[in-house]
């Protein structure tokens, strides 16, 4: 479903081992991100109702999920603050090229695979880790982030031919291995 090239191993394991809270910080910006983009989104392409409509469910989605993370903290009397964020972000949204339609199709599908790599580090989180209350939250944020994962390349299809938004969707498959192959040494949801 996810169709990712990599798949995330010991190293980012280790990171969550040793970093935990700043993991789970993280996180919360992440989802804060994610529902900026989205609303982003909406704000660039408002003649598609389709996409705005979808837009907005990602928002309230994933403004959910950050209060959920924050509160996650809150109870574990881990303070919010900022962080410096990984660069996995900027490096798939620096391959977005320029001009339309290729530029909507970019943003979707740079979208859902941010959604894509979530989806897979929380069934990771979910399988790894040994807290209970934290393995069935990363558990229970897999299924939402699938479906935006799915939603963000249905839409790029609004923009451009089947075919032509699976074969870019490759190309940044392989790019967004590449990166993570490289990986950062900050312990970040995307490092």
């Amino acid at each position: 479903m996810l169709h990712l090239k990599t798949e995330t191993g010991a190293r980012w394991l280790a990171q969550v081992d040793s970093n935990l809270d700043d993991i789970l910080i993280d996180h919360a910006h992440c989802e804060k991100k994610a529902a900026g983009t989205a609303l982003n989104l909406m704000f660039a392409y408002v003649e598609d109702i389709e996409l705005c409509r979808e837009m907005t469910e990602i928002v309230n989605e994933e403004l959910e999920h950050f209060h959920m993370v924050i509160e996650l903290l809150d109870r574990r009397g881990v303070k919010f603050r900022r962080l410096k964020p990984s660069a996995y972000g900027r490096k798939l949204n620096d391959l977005v090229r320029t001009g339309e339609p290729n530029k909507a199709v970019d943003r979707l599908l740079v979208a859902g695979l941010i959604e894509a790599r979530s989806c897979e580090r929380f069934q990771k989180l979910a399988e790894h880790v040994e807290d209970q209350e934290l393995a069935e939250f990363y558990q229970s944020l897999f299924e939402s982030e699938a479906r935006h994962h799915t939603t963000y390349t249905r839409l790029a299809k609004h923009f451009a031919p089947e075919e032509e938004v699976m074969t870019r969707l490759e190309e940044l498959y392989d790019a967004e291995a590449a990166i993570m192959e490289v990986g950062e040494e900050l312990p970040r949801m995307h490092s």
